[in-house]
């Protein structure tokens, strides 16, 4: 089955509206656990609008399936991740002014920081992954800088219009997906997922974990962690091509 991670960023969002101490991230951390999420991910941003460091050094502590720590190869964070080791970073590309990551990392545009932090990464035992658009020549400069996996993103395919636009979308996630598979990279998914998008990307060969945030805390809101959790991993395994049968 295809792992899912979780991303409780907007728990911490929620809790940052009022600088105040509740909702708790970490608590959020463990409910999506009990609900049977495979990882939790984080992004702890330069201007800190959401995850703080705290929760981090917590995380670290708390998760025990796998943390994955989103982050730009801004230098104090790389030296916060290399402190908290978490098990997996995904380099990201980001800028203050916008509401949400925007489209991939440009590797080529960004080699000689990103190639330095992946060095710097790996050789403290950290996986690292590379947030990037689903292009060809994207992923070469991936696997040439040394990144474990990749993870595409997927708002492209999330925000495409009429039949047509999104099976051209899914298209190149299948491509680019299968030219990854072919340099031995791990392929992850994620951004604008959500409870009914997320059925074709289950069934697309190759892709080894999503990352699903924003639809899940939405759905939490309503229903509360552990089931919106349960609930997105049950649409997974019943899209996935060879489901799991009980018992």
């Amino acid at each position: 089955m295809i792992r899912l991670g979780v991303n409780i960023d907007h728990v911490a969002t929620v809790r940052q509206a009022r600088r105040a101490k509740e909702p708790d991230p970490v608590a959020a951390a463990v409910l999506a656990t009990l609900g049977g999420a495979d990882g939790i991910t984080v992004h702890l941003r330069e201007d800190r609008r959401h995850i703080q460091d705290r929760d981090v050094y917590l995380l670290r502590e708390v998760v025990t399936t796998r943390l994955n720590l989103e982050m730009a190869a801004y230098e104090e964070i790389v030296a916060i991740a290399l402190k908290v080791k978490p098990d997996e970073a995904t380099l990201v590309p980001e800028k203050r002014q916008e509401l949400t990551t925007e489209g991939g990392l440009d590797v080529a545009a960004t080699e000689p920081a990103t190639r330095s932090a992946v060095d710097r990464l790996k050789a403290a035992g950290v996986h690292v992954s590379l947030f990037i658009d689903p292009a060809l020549a994207q992923v070469d400069m991936a696997k040439k800088l040394g990144a474990d996996a990749i993870e595409f993103q997927t708002a492209s395919y999330s925000e495409a219009v009429g039949a047509a636009a999104v099976a051209a979308e899914l298209a190149k996630l299948e491509r680019a997906t299968a030219h990854a598979k072919g340099l031995g990279l791990h392929v992850h998914m994620g951004h604008g997922l959500n409870y009914w998008n997320v059925k074709p990307i289950v069934r697309v060969a190759g892709v080894e974990e999503l990352n699903i945030g924003h639809s899940i805390v939405s759905r939490a809101v309503l229903v509360g962690m552990e089931r919106a959790v349960r609930e997105m991993k049950q649409v997974m395994q019943e899209h996935y091509p060879n489901p799991k049968k009980p018992g």
